[in-house]
């Protein structure tokens, strides 16, 4: 529950601009343990870079763990499991991520997009409008 309450304050403070990371969104994510850090600060990072590369879409949600846990090595994270919501629409994603020692500076980030996921898949998979 505090996690989907963390992304939603992000994508709030962050504004509809870049998904920058400001001093708010990161003393919220330094509240959390390590690893739930990490893929709350690659989460927000995965906004942030759907929404530079995609101007037909418009992420507000990432959700890392979907339909695989991801896989998390030290300061690395590999989602293959996610989903992203854009304009009520929710669509698979998969993303790497890693981040310095403080995982709040994202080092190395890349992501693919996969196809819609059905809205008859929504429910069994705890996905909403």
């Amino acid at each position: 529950m505090f996690r989907t309450v963390l992304v939603a304050a992000c994508v709030v403070l962050a504004g509809s601009q870049a998904f920058a990371l400001n001093k708010r969104i990161a003393a919220e994510l330094e509240r959390l343990d390590p690893e739930e850090e990490l893929e709350q600060r690659c989460d927000v990072e995965a906004l942030s870079r759907i929404d530079a590369a995609r101007r037909d879409m418009t992420p507000d949600k990432v959700i890392a763990y979907t339909f695989a846990p991801p896989e998390v090595k030290g300061n690395t994270i590999d989602a293959d499991g996610a989903v992203f919501r854009s304009r009520g629409h929710w669509y698979h994603l998969r993303y790497h991520c890693v981040t310095d020692a403080s995982e709040l500076a994202v080092t190395d980030f890349s992501f693919r997009i996969g196809k819609e996921i059905p809205r008859s898949e929504w429910d069994r998979n705890y996905l909403y409008p």
